[in-house]
């Protein structure tokens, strides 16, 4: 399907091959910590984490930066705000497959109004009207329907995931609904310029974990984890900050 990039159906096939989706009993083995913290592939996804972390640091945060320097704010809000509305088909159909009917109508309320209003998804005028924005994913659904996490996991490129997320974003790539009508060219400089325009607007972010963090690895991996659960559970109060990836943020989409 020309929706699943090679890279995802990579991850998914690997994870399947070495058992992480579906890992099985150990006798005697210690049962997952209750609050999600669980990470015996800790050796290993410290590797793919420095590998990513390598990529981030040497290829991708020079783009942003020059991007930065040439992008007004306004410029990079606008294309934030295009890229959120058309994940519009992800975050309606999952609060749907949660059974929220009135999130899934504002979300269709604010994909209206931000498109045309809004000229293409470029402004926001649906925020103003009380039109909530959500975040929604499948692996939220999965988890909202009770599915674990199941234990830590660091996807090459991708970043912080776990196995239930894993199937989320495999899953979420069939609603994304401009690579059936685009050709795969367009669609590869929509997305790089996405990545790029976030992780642009995640610098100072990012750079403050790194520099307040004794173990970076640990922070982004506890961090993903709460903010995860919040999310799995719809809890309020989380700030602008913690909506964000804290590590290879891709909107993303991504995360």
């Amino acid at each position: 399907m020309r929706m699943i990039t090679p890279l995802i159906a990579l991850v998914i096939a690997s994870a399947l091959g070495l058992g992480w989706l579906s890992p099985a009993p150990v006798a005697g083995a210690s049962e997952p910590p209750a609050n999600g913290n669980y990470d015996p592939l800790e050796g290993f996804n410290r590797k793919i984490f420095w590998f990513n972390d390598q990529v981030d640091t040497y290829m991708l945060v020079p783009v942003a930066k020059g991007w930065n320097t040439i992008a007004p704010t306004r410029v990079k809000t606008c294309l934030s705000n295009f890229f959120q509305n058309l994940r519009f088909p992800i975050v309606a159909g999952n609060n749907l497959l949660q059974a929220k009917p009135v999130a899934t109508l504002s979300d269709i309320g604010r994909f209206l109004v931000n498109t045309t209003v809004g000229l293409a998804g470029f402004f926001d005028p649906a925020t103003g009207m009380g039109l909530e924005q959500h975040n929604e994913d499948l692996g939220q659904t999965l988890g909202y329907w009770g599915m674990p996490p199941g234990p830590y996991l660091v996807l090459p490129f991708f970043g912080p995931s776990n196995p239930r997320d894993t199937v989320g974003l495999a899953g979420d790539s069939f609603s994304w609904v401009y690579p059936y009508f685009i050709d795969w060219i367009y669609t590869f400089s929509a997305t790089g310029t996405d990545v790029v325009n976030a992780r642009a607007l995640a610098l100072r972010d990012v750079e403050r974990i790194k520099e307040a963090s004794v173990d970076y690895y640990a922070a982004v991996r506890n961090g993903y984890q709460q903010r995860r659960d919040n999310l799995v559970h719809d809890r309020k109060g989380m700030s602008e900050e913690e909506q964000q990836d804290l590590y290879n943020v891709e909107s993303n989409g991504g995360e």
